[in-house]
């Protein structure tokens, strides 16, 4: 029976406490409430603010979009001006290189004929030179032919001058010696008519 008598005095005093916790949740209910409200109205703040921010971003971005889409058209625009001008210039050289490449070939074409022409000229003066020298060569040949025939001659003639000469000379050589002789021998009869010794003279 004790045990009946505690749950009884239990009885009241938890219905004085479940009240109490009634109340307590009820404020913690209202204020759980409240600081849902407050936290839902921050949130809300917080949400206009994030899409102001990504509304502003957004169009800042699609400005930004704008601007680099621009910026792409004109770089493309300059592009598409420098690629036709570079093909321009490109024509226009392969152009002049074409006609410089044909006025080139026929500067050779021509420069090879004048060649040509030049190595002909060069070999006819060298062909008339050749035979020229060899005119020349037979003509000093013949010459000194000549001269050699002359000398021989000269030689001739100079030994018989000199070999008639020399006969002459002996001969004269040979009639003043008898002269002398002759001379002395009548000087010295004469001397001795005259009673002179010649030795002595």
């Amino acid at each position: 029976m004790p045990p009946k008598k505690k749950g009884k005095g239990r009885g009241k005093k938890g219905k004085a406490k479940k009240r109490g916790e009634e109340d307590g949740l009820e404020e913690k209910y209202r204020r759980s409430a409240l600081d849902v409200a407050v936290l839902k109205g921050h949130l809300d703040s917080l949400e206009g603010q994030v899409a102001r921010q990504s509304q502003a971003s957004g169009q800042e971005l699609q400005a930004r979009v704008g601007t680099l889409e621009r910026e792409l058209s004109k770089e493309r625009e300059d592009k598409r001006d420098i690629s036709a001008d570079l093909t321009r210039q490109y024509k226009t050289m392969q152009t002049e290189l074409g006609v410089r490449v044909h006025q080139l070939e026929g500067e050779v074409s021509r420069l090879r004929k004048q060649l040509g022409l030049c190595q002909d000229a060069l070999q006819k003066e060298r062909d008339s030179r050749e035979q020229l020298e060899l005119e020349k060569e037979a003509a000093i040949a013949e010459l000194q032919g000549k001269i050699d025939d002359m000398e021989t001659g000269y030689e001739k003639i100079l030994h018989g001058c000199l070999d008639s000469l020399l006969t002459r000379l002996a001969e004269s050589r040979r009639r003043w010696r008898d002269e002398s002789t002759a001379l002395h021998l009548q000087h010295k009869e004469r001397l001795t008519d005259f009673g002179l010794n010649p030795l002595d003279i």
